[in-house]
């Protein structure tokens, strides 16, 4: 809950290449008061079943800069074994990569009493993100 002398972050996750939710995917929160200062982590999260983390760490009083990390690579991986062996294997399987993207980083600016959730639309070989409500 925000009040007026700090923000609140909140996201979900939608796999567009499964066009579901993407649960289980770990999500670390890091935060900063100023351009300047130092990254302080400040926990995580998974995201549940609907793709939703409900329940990431506070931001700190001060905070101006947030820094959202999604482990993609892990969530594409047990996909990717759960997937049927007959299945097409994704490209960069070769490499020992499943995925072109092997994690997310979103830095945002926020101001104190606004809530910013932020959405990631994910696929294997791409990701967009954007401002929510």
């Amino acid at each position: 809950m925000s009040t007026s002398t700090t923000a609140s972050v909140s996201t979900h996750i939608l796999d567009t290449s499964a066009g579901r939710p993407a649960g289980d995917v770990a999500v670390h929160l890091c935060a900063r008061a100023g351009r300047e200062a130092d990254w302080q982590a400040l926990g995580g999260s998974a995201t549940d079943a609907d793709g939703r983390c409900k329940d990431l760490p506070a931001l700190p009083e001060g905070t101006t800069h947030v820094r959202l990390d999604f482990d993609t690579e892990t969530y594409f991986a047990k996909k990717q074994a759960a997937a049927q062996q007959d299945a097409p294997a994704l490209r960069d399987s070769e490499n020992g990569r499943p995925v072109f993207f092997p994690e997310v980083t979103i830095t945002f600016a926020v101001v104190p009493g606004e809530h910013y959730h932020v959405p990631l639309l994910l696929n294997p070989f791409g990701y967009s993100v954007y401002r929510g409500s």
